[in-house]
């Protein structure tokens, strides 16, 4: 078997990037234990990385009435019809450990209707892969769907700045052609060992 490149553009070595840059890699390592194939791949254009990863952590990381597994259903649901292995791969195994389920990410990935959630968390993923894929045909009735299920106006905002965010994150793993990290096909799925 050939192992291809992570990616089709040229990946930096971490000693020649930007100190702010190496820390922010180093530390993500630290704590995945490996390096995920987007952090090379996106230091290409370090400006861009910086920007890239400020937002993501803008929308991923702030307080909100989305559980963290939720934010991750939705880049698993919205990737999984923007065809974008790289996300449903790695988001796929975040989500798995969110949820402590290695069921679902493969379920929402495929067809969210059928997955293992619930009808409020199905109805926020008909409005992430609507505004995903037709964005032109959202109006006020996919809000008012949403509020009736508990959304807040805020809640909704979050919903659309992911779907916004990852659906830049696919088209860039698509056009760069990024392999994901081997690490994250088994991550989630099976339970880790009490030593």
């Amino acid at each position: 078997m050939t192992i291809k490149p992570v990616s089709e553009y040229p990946v930096p070595t971490l000693e020649s990037l930007p100190t702010d840059i190496r820390e922010i890699i180093l530390a993500v390592q630290e704590k995945a234990g490996f390096i995920p194939n987007v952090f090379l791949t996106l230091a290409h254009r370090p400006d861009e990385f910086r920007a890239f990863f400020a937002y993501h952590d803008a929308l991923m990381l702030r307080d909100s009435g989305l559980s963290k597994a939720e934010k991750e259903m939705i880049v698993v649901a919205t990737s999984g019809v923007n065809r974008c292995i790289y996300c449903v791969v790695a988001h796929g195994a975040v989500l798995r450990i969110y949820q402590r389920d290695p069921l679902v990410s493969d379920q929402i990935a495929i067809d969210h209707k059928k997955a293992d959630i619930t009808e409020k968390q199905k109805v926020m993923l008909d409005f992430a892969i609507k505004l995903a894929r037709t964005p032109e045909l959202v109006d006020p009735s996919d809000h008012q769907q949403l509020k009736k299920q508990g959304f807040s106006a805020e809640d909704i905002w979050d919903i659309g700045g992911i779907t916004a965010f990852f659906a830049l994150s696919n088209r860039m793993a698509h056009l760069i052609e990024m392999r994901a990290n081997e690490e994250f096909y088994m991550m989630g799925r099976v339970p880790k060992s009490k030593s």
